[in-house]
């Protein structure tokens, strides 16, 4: 297997939405952004697998040699040899990849944030930059496409939050800023018990609203010259805004369930946006 069909397994096998906006690249855009996509999902899940912090942190220091090597040297890890022509044909900045793996060590070094501003730095860190390289990828002219890639990939991760409230807190996890809890009258032990009152559902509708405003803020960033160019962002940003309208209509049961988008509906968003550019 190669390191490139390595990575095209990797991200088929996680069913995740990114891979309905790769599918309309040119070859080795696709590629870069497959190989991108495996190793943001490498690091995650060296975290997310790893039953001993400790363990954990030694998979992602070795990550970092990777991605050294993946700039200076030959790696060992086939998303890592993937990466090596990706880095250098994108002029790929080598501190974007060691920032993702800083936002997965923060779910090592804590699985609460206080507030919104805290929240957003990880958000930054995990999703922001990933942002940042998948643009550099598709490629654009003018640099404020950069501010509407970071911020849409802000979205992405506070979608992400949203929907996996339930599987985070059955990790010990809760993103959602704890003084938003407060605010809306929500104790942790209420979280970890799934339950959905009234109260919750209040605090989900205003997780869901300010998600929307940051997907209509990063949309509004985004230069018209370089709105075909990043397509794909745009395939995404209507896959997943489809997806908050979807927990909405669902009550917010993100608790007890993994509220999601068929196969048929994403790939018809997809298409539909595909061409509204």
């Amino acid at each position: 297997m190669t390191p490139d069909e390595y990575c095209e397994n990797k991200a088929a096998q996680s069913g995740s939405s990114f891979y309905y906006s790769f599918r309309f690249l040119p070859t080795d855009k696709r590629l870069a952004m497959t190989a991108l996509y495996a190793f943001c999902r490498e690091v995650d899940d060296a975290v997310d697998e790893a039953s001993d912090p400790a363990v954990a942190r030694l998979k992602l220091g070795w990550w970092r040699t990777q991605v050294n090597a993946a700039f200076d040297a030959t790696p060992l890890h086939p998303v890592a040899l993937a990466l090596k022509p990706v880095v250098a044909s994108f002029m790929l900045p080598r501190e974007h990849f060691q920032t993702v793996i800083d936002g997965m060590w923060m779910d090592l070094e804590q699985n609460r944030y206080v507030d919104f501003n805290t929240l957003e730095r990880y958000c930054y860190c995990v999703a922001g930059v990933v942002g940042l390289l998948s643009a550099k990828i598709f490629g654009y002219v003018d640099p404020a496409t950069a501010d509407y890639a970071r911020q849409l990939g802000i979205a992405f991760q506070l979608t992400n939050i949203i929907r996996d409230v339930g599987e985070d807190a059955r990790r010990g996890r809760i993103y959602l800023p704890q003084d938003e809890l407060e605010r809306f009258g929500i104790g942790t032990a209420d979280i970890f018990a799934g339950r959905v009152t009234p109260a919750f559902q209040a605090l989900m509708g205003f997780q869901i609203e300010r998600a929307r405003e940051t997907y209509t803020k990063a949309l509004a960033m985004l230069p018209s010259q370089d709105r075909r160019a990043q397509r794909p962002g745009l395939i995404m940003a209507g896959i997943y805004r489809a997806l908050l309208e979807e927990i909405a209509r669902s009550g917010y049961r993100v608790l007890d369930r993994r509220i999601g988008l068929t196969p048929l509906r994403k790939a018809w968003i997809a298409w539909k946006t595909s061409w509204s550019y």
